[in-house]
């Protein structure tokens, strides 16, 4: 009878255990407000992204280096989440060539709906200080984002995938540039837009 006991009792952990939820941390909240431009022309605000999870990043178009990679692995982003209308991405490019034609040129490139993946541009000034109030959290006292005539493509800047929740709230960082961190990443979108972890 206690053997029965103990391997019932054995049973009940293991299936609690199975059943508790991964908890995303909350590393501070996007204060800063903005306005920039998508490939579509338009305004964007923190209105257009209100109650959304959504992960952004940071880029250039004519990057040598890392944003192709990062762009395929947002692709696999974009793919999975198309049709939920709670999810969004959104990619500021630091380069003052990427006009607005640009960007709606590279985003048919790559064969996408602005409704579902924002591209913008807008004052160099404004991207870096965005760059930074977002991922102050991550890199406190590094530089994020900047001018560098001796980096491939004239730019430096961080490879990462942010992930927002609803509030704004940062709720983890992710390197881009590597396909078991986006997997991650994935998970914990699940998540957020499961209503697991708000």
């Amino acid at each position: 009878m206690k053997q029965k006991f103990l391997l019932f009792f054995l049973i009940s952990i293991a299936f609690s255990c199975s059943k508790q939820q991964k908890s995303l941390p909350s590393m501070g909240k996007m204060e800063r407000e903005f306005k920039f431009v998508s490939q579509d022309g338009k305004p964007v605000t923190p209105t257009d992204i209100e109650n959304k999870i959504y992960v952004t990043d940071f880029f250039f178009t004519t990057c040598p280096t890392i944003c192709p990679i990062m762009k395929s692995q947002m692709i696999r982003l974009y793919e999975r989440y198309e049709g939920n209308p709670n999810f969004i991405l959104l990619s500021h490019s630091i380069d003052q060539n990427d006009s607005v034609e640009v960007l709606k040129a590279y985003a048919n490139g790559l064969g996408i709906d602005s409704k579902k993946w924002l591209m913008v541009t807008g004052e160099r000034s404004e991207i870096f200080e965005t760059a930074k109030a977002y991922m102050e959290s991550s890199n406190p006292d590094g530089e994020i984002v900047g001018v560098d005539a001796k980096a491939p493509g004239g730019y430096i800047h961080s490879g990462a995938f942010i992930l927002m929740d609803g509030n704004r709230n940062i709720r983890g960082y992710y390197d881009g540039t590597k396909e078991e961190e986006v997997n991650e990443l994935m998970t914990d979108i699940d998540l957020l837009l499961n209503g697991e972890d708000r």
